[in-house]
């Protein structure tokens, strides 16, 4: 992931696959897309320009209409999680470490789901 954050900004956008080998192969092939390599379950897709990550491709997720995963990026997970509760949202998941760090999964109140991950 980036390292020039902004404190809840828009920051990466992670799209559900159902086949991550072709989902590669079609961005690469119809978008030019490079990867980020983190196992056989994720691939981030570079920045055009590369310099840090887009979003990533996660076969873990239910590729759909109603959209891909937004993540919001925060220098605090848990007083955004905080947050987002006294607002009126509801945590789904998390928080909980993944490779770039820690994220948590959100609903706001009209039932969109969207995360938020932080460096630590």
């Amino acid at each position: 992931m980036r390292s020039m954050s902004t404190h809840h900004a828009i920051d990466y956008i992670e799209l559900g696959v159902k086949d991550l080998a072709l989902s590669k192969a079609f961005y690469a092939a119809a978008f030019d897309w490079t990867f980020n390599e983190y196992g056989p379950d994720y691939a981030g897709f570079v920045a055009p320009g590369g310099e840090g990550e887009a979003g990533g491709l996660n076969p873990g997720r239910e590729p759909g209409r109603n959209g891909p995963l937004v993540l919001l990026f925060s220098e605090d997970l848990d007083a955004t999680a905080a947050a987002i509760a006294a607002a009126g949202g509801n945590v789904v998941e998390g928080p909980y470490a993944f490779p770039g760090g820690r994220r948590l999964h959100f609903l706001d109140p009209s039932g969109n789901e969207l995360g938020v991950w932080a460096a630590s």
